[in-house]
């Protein structure tokens, strides 16, 4: 176990895992939202121009351009179901804390 792997909290340590890596990020949609739509552009880019065909063919590995299609078409789809349901989240989660998030505004009566 690396240096890096483990977090001091108070007088805790904390191992981090990546179980526990995705479940910090399952907490809030803002944060889900923003890694599934990178995910989603990253592999789009990667599956609709010939990018990943170069960055493979410099490094030697061009022989593998035939298989790409097997990883990047269910990433993509995988990626853009992650998207809608970090949306729907996102959604949920602002329709249930939209009260509660203008507090300012109960304190002062409107005219």
């Amino acid at each position: 176990m690396g240096v890096d792997s483990v977090v001091r909290y108070g007088s805790k340590l904390s191992v981090l895992t990546p179980i526990s890596i995705l479940s910090g990020l399952m907490k809030n949609p803002n944060t889900q939202l923003r890694v599934s739509v990178i995910g989603t552009v990253i592999v789009a880019l990667c599956c609709f121009t010939p990018i990943l065909v170069i960055l493979l063919g410099a490094v030697g590995l061009s022989a593998m351009t035939g298989y790409l299609d097997f990883v990047l078409l269910p990433a993509l789809a995988i990626l853009f179901g992650l998207t809608v349901c970090a949306l729907w989240r996102k959604k949920k989660f602002d329709a249930l804390n939209h009260g509660t998030n203008d507090k300012a505004s109960a304190r002062e009566p409107r005219s």
